[in-house]
């Protein structure tokens, strides 16, 4: 049978710079992550890609091949056999093969390409510029998170991240604040996912996140992604999860090292013991939240995505959460409003989550009037565009009309969400 040279793969390695023994070395690297076994190419079998006399790769060698390019096997020019024979290849379930290893693979293989030519040298300014990058996504998320777009960012970012690591030489100090950086990205991606209610895509970007932390070793991206997987599953309706999740961010060293983070994972505790209906707990999880926060050192340094958030309001927040959720309304309304009182100005999509679970705590208690006037103050653009806002005031106009059937607090909201129909 004639071959046609594979153009795609050779296009690619030109363009990534990578010889026949490079990309060999960069494959059995990715293989031994994989499988647990050295690979056996070398640049002979590369060669036999490129004229097309293998046309079709093994399926390991298929998946290291697109994770280290970013491209299918077809778009790097193989072809399927069951184009060329009667042996049909199963199609693999993509969404089944993305494991906790398929980020440690990608990642593994990005760092594993010692004969791929060196243009410059990455340096901890290539790093300072990609953190600045996200203080800004950190700050799209307080003020409209859980849009699709500052997912789709954050994560691009985290691949421009990964990218950096084949882009030169570097030392091992850059190398792994570009696999902290990049995490950082991926983890803001998963909240961004989270807090759209896109679990499915969260959980997809929890397990690459996870991955890059472990390449890393940072304690505190380590604890963010953690933390945000047992967020994950409270919201989903895991607590089970949710607590093991977060029990595995609460027993990291730097929970010991700076009682912020310490306070945090307590915080946390407590809303998942308010899903699973652990009222009597409630109480003393929260003392020991404030008790740490308290101890912590107010200048000490820490993470950006921590200082952006995480205080007094945010300690309340996660209490009403919790209050809320284990059907107390009365302490759930306390604490929405001393949330409200601490908030900081540009936390405008907390004030929006705030103010909807204010109004649900008022209505519950039989409070109907100042419940709507609680929710009409919530803003339109989070009402409408706001994925968890419109859930919860969809389930506050429900119980509303439910209550007071026909009453003028129902009217009201009706006529005042009729009016965002309009909103631009």
């Amino acid at each position: 049978m004639e071959t046609t040279r594979n153009e795609a793969l050779e296009a690619w390695m030109r363009e990534h710079k990578y010889s026949a023994n490079s990309l060999a070395k960069a494959v059995n690297a990715g293989l031994e992550a994989l499988t647990g076994k050295p690979g056996t190419y070398d640049g002979r079998h590369i060669r036999e890609w490129r004229a097309g006399r293998v046309r079709w790769p093994n399926t390991a060698t298929r998946k290291v091949l697109a994770d280290l390019s970013g491209r299918s096997p077809v778009d790097l020019g193989f072809v399927p056999r069951s184009r060329n024979s009667r042996t049909a290849v199963p199609q693999e379930d993509p969404m089944h093969r993305r494991t906790l290893v398929t980020g440690t693979v990608s990642i593994a293989v990005a760092a594993a390409a010692p004969g791929a030519v060196s243009t410059r040298k990455v340096g901890m300014s290539d790093v300072a510029r990609l953190q600045e990058k996200f203080s800004a996504v950190i700050a799209s998320d307080h003020k409209r998170g859980g849009q699709r777009d500052i997912e789709q960012r954050a994560a691009g970012l985290a691949d421009t991240a990964l990218n950096l690591q084949n882009s030169g030489s570097a030392t091992q100090r850059v190398r792994s604040s570009l696999y902290a950086t990049a995490a950082s990205f991926r983890s803001s991606a998963m909240w961004a996912a989270i807090d759209g209610r896109r679990f499915k895509d969260a959980v997809t970007h929890m397990r690459e996140a996870q991955a890059l932390a472990e390449l890393s070793g940072d304690q505190a991206i380590k604890f963010r992604i953690w933390s945000h997987a047992g967020t994950l599953y409270r919201h989903m309706g895991r607590p089970a999860d949710a607590r093991a999740a977060n029990d595995v961010a609460r027993n990291l060293h730097v929970t010991r090292r700076d009682p912020m983070f310490a306070s945090l994972g307590l915080a946390r505790h407590m809303a998942i013991q308010g899903a699973a209906h652990e009222q009597r707990n409630l109480p003393r999880t929260f003392d020991h939240a404030r008790e740490a926060m308290d101890r912590a050192d107010p200048v000490a340094s820490r993470p950006v995505w921590l200082l952006a958030f995480y205080d007094e309001a945010e300690l309340h927040s996660l209490a009403l959460s919790a209050y809320l959720a284990a059907g107390d309304w009365a302490t759930a309304e306390y604490h929405a409003h001393r949330c409200l009182a601490a908030l900081r100005p540009y936390m405008e999509r907390s004030r929006a989550i705030t103010t909807s679970r204010l109004a649900q705590a008022q209505l519950a208690q039989g409070d109907v009037d100042t419940a709507t006037d609680t929710a009409m103050t919530v803003k339109a653009e989070a009402a409408t565009q706001h994925p968890r806002v419109s859930r919860m005031l969809q389930e506050f106009g429900a119980a509303l009309r439910a209550m007071a059937p026909g009453s003028s607090s129902a009217i009201t909201w009706s006529e005042h969400t009729a009016a965002w129909r309009t909103h631009p």
